[in-house]
């Protein structure tokens, strides 16, 4: 039988029959990956494990650890899902049910009010399913026969859908048992391999995301091949309940969104505490590399977003005023601003890099039912850094800038993963400018040997970039740093320079953040740390208990001594037993406790308790303080 070559995703080569399937290839490494593999992906495209090759290709099997191989186990659990609930509510009518992070959901026009009471019987009649071990069968239909099947079983939602799609469209359904679906695939072979699901929370949602639109009901569950998997993510769900960034900004007393204000937070003077500590360290960090400090307005007039295509790329984002009569925008970004500041002189290439950084407040439109806490606002403050270069400068100062943001997080504790956003449909600029911008990120980052993915169709809509994904101590991902490469802002705003010719020449500009928004990064590092702060950034780092009133006097003294060693430093001299006192130290998460009583006085020591580590003894008070200075001026995690 003639063969075909399979190129692995290690580069090695095996041969197959012509016809072989993913499953095939996947048995012919070893039956354990067999038994694992949830499908495959061919020349970069995810396909099922019954889907065969005829043709030399380059292959990798699709495991649970991989996210395209999650997306196909969570795509057949939608289904699944779907399924179950047409069985106990027939006259459902079904609309969309895509994988996401972390599980999936699907939406339902229903008579039925679902609620939490009916949680465990879908999951009852899930599990049902997946024991039937029912095959999983792909058949396809043109689109006037694809209407004509789903008006008959009533599913005008998808109806709609296809009625959407051109004529010539040939449309693709999954068959298991009696439930048939509308999708593009891939799936799971059966339902057997779904083993452990849960479902999680029933919300609104309007079709296809229009107020005008039918509100449907859309459920949330989860899945996973093991039920020790499941059991350890309803795990990690509650630890992030605890950690909730809202729920401690509020008992620690650190922020608030008011009802005057939706999406637009208030920092209370233990926030500002955490605030300014992030934007000193900034502003040293970024003045120690070379970065001048600039500050923009918020307000620019309409001509300047047309100039730089914000006005056709960004309008729905952005708010609007009228000044004297004529339009302006309040800043969704900070980059025009900074260009403004660039065209104020010429520059000679000797000038070269020019590194401008800016603390800029930003506001941006967000749907009401998109705003969470200080994670997604209307209004935050971005720590944006303009990087104006020659051609020849690119890759050295994105390999520093690569450099500045690994040791920014490594200064928290943060590990991270990196992305490479690719030119998105919604863009400006030649092909051949986006090639040289995202050939210049990409070479940067070969060269430190950082590993990273591609992220097809997500750059920004002046260039391509590189996007940093931090990692929280109990393993979710957050999307904070970013460097953009940009050939089209320079030239919408006619920036110059005068070369060693003697002639006038184009910068090349990045763009890039580290935190993101201080705001967002705020909530991070509450969650991260569930509000027990390092030493260094927490509000208040010592709070001191005397026992009685009359320890107030030298408990005064100690608060003196550590206000003038410049520690933050509360005095705590209610007149309340010190059970009480230390409970309620314990539960603001302040690092260090120092107790005041007879003995201490009379030896002029102090008695320390960490939060972290308990109780630490007698101390001499110049010894804590030489102690806590050392951690603070190190910045220990």
């Amino acid at each position: 039988m003639e063969k075909i070559k399979i190129v692995l995703k290690d580069g090695s080569v095996k041969e197959a029959n012509i016809g072989a399937t993913i499953f095939d290839i996947a048995n012919d490494i070893s039956s354990r990956l067999a038994k694992e593999a949830m499908g495959g992906e061919v020349n970069g495209k995810a396909v099922g494990l019954k889907y065969q090759l005829y043709e030399d290709a380059e292959v990798s099997i699709l495991t649970f650890e991989d996210e395209d191989g999650k997306d196909i186990f969570r795509h057949t659990s939608s289904h699944i899902m779907a399924q179950a609930v047409l069985r106990l509510f027939p006259n459902t009518k079904l609309a969309i049910g895509p994988p996401i992070e972390n599980g999936f959901y699907y939406d339902l026009d229903s008579e039925h009010r679902f609620t939490e009471e009916d949680f465990g019987i879908i999951e009852k009649e899930m599990d049902k399913i997946c024991q039937e071990n029912l095959q999983i069968e792909k058949f396809e239909m043109s689109r006037d026969e694809a209407i004509k099947y789903m008006k008959k079983k009533n599913e005008s939602y998808k109806v709609e859908l296809i009625e959407d799609l051109p004529e010539n469209t040939i449309l693709s359904f999954y068959k298991q048992g009696e439930f048939v679906d509308l999708c593009a695939g891939p799936h799971l072979p059966s339902t057997k391999p779904v083993k452990a699901i849960k479902i999680l929370s029933v919300a609104g949602a309007y079709w296809r995301g229009s107020e005008k639109n039918k509100m449907l009901q859309r459920i949330y569950a989860t899945s996973y091949p093991k039920q020790k998997l499941l059991d350890e993510y309803l795990t990690r769900l509650e630890e992030a309940k605890k950690r909730d960034h809202r729920k401690l900004g509020k008992e620690l007393d650190l922020f608030s969104i008011q009802e005057e204000g939706p999406g637009f937070p208030f920092f209370h003077p233990k926030g500002m505490v955490i605030r300014n500590i992030l934007e000193e360290f900034w502003r040293k960090s970024h003045k120690k590399r070379g970065y001048d400090e600039v500050k923009t307005p918020i307000i620019l007039n309409q001509q300047l977003w047309q100039t730089s295509g914000h006005w056709d790329h960004y309008k729905e984002n952005m708010y609007f005023t009228n000044i004297d009569s004529m339009d302006y925008a309040v800043k969704p970004m900070n980059c025009p601003g900074s260009m403004l500041v660039y065209k104020r002189k010429m520059y000679s290439y000797r000038d070269f890099p020019i590194r401008l950084a800016e603390m800029g407040l930003v506001h941006r439109h967000e749907l009401s039912g998109a705003l969470h806490g200080l994670m997604r606002v209307r209004c935050f403050t971005q720590d944006d850094s303009h990087i104006f270069m020659l051609s020849e400068q690119i890759k050295d100062e994105l390999v520093n800038r690569i450099d500045f943001i690994d040791y920014i997080y490594n200064v928290f504790g943060f590990k991270y993963r990196i992305e490479l956003s690719t030119r998105p449909e919604n863009s400006m600029g030649t092909n051949e400018e986006w090639d040289i911008a995202t050939e210049a990120l990409r070479e940067a980052l070969e060269e430190k040997r950082f590993p990273y993915k591609i992220n097809e169709g997500d750059g920004a809509f002046y260039g391509p970039k590189i996007d940093f994904h931090l990692e929280d101590s109990i393993g979710r991902t957050w999307q904070c740093g970013t460097i953009q490469l940009d050939f089209q802002m320079p030239q919408r705003f006619e920036l110059s320079y005068t070369g060693s010719d003697g002639e006038k020449h184009r910068p090349v500009m990045l763009h890039s953040v580290i935190y993101g928004s201080i705001e967002r990064f705020i909530g991070i590092l509450i969650e991260h740390f569930a509000g027990k702060f390092p030493a260094w950034i927490a509000p208040v780092q010592v709070k001191i208990l005397p026992i009685a009133d009359k320890f107030h006097g030298y408990a005064k003294e100690i608060a003196t001594k550590l206000k003038n060693a410049d520690l933050r430093v509360e005095l705590d001299d209610r007149n309340e037993k010190i059970g009480y006192k230390i409970r309620e130290a314990q539960l603001l998460k302040i690092p260090y406790m120092i107790i005041v009583g007879e003995k201490e006085m009379e030896s002029n020591t102090i008695s320390v308790r960490s939060r972290d580590q308990g109780e630490l003894g007698s101390q001499e008070l110049e010894f804590f303080i030489e102690n806590l200075l050392e951690d603070v001026e190190t910045r220990k995690i």
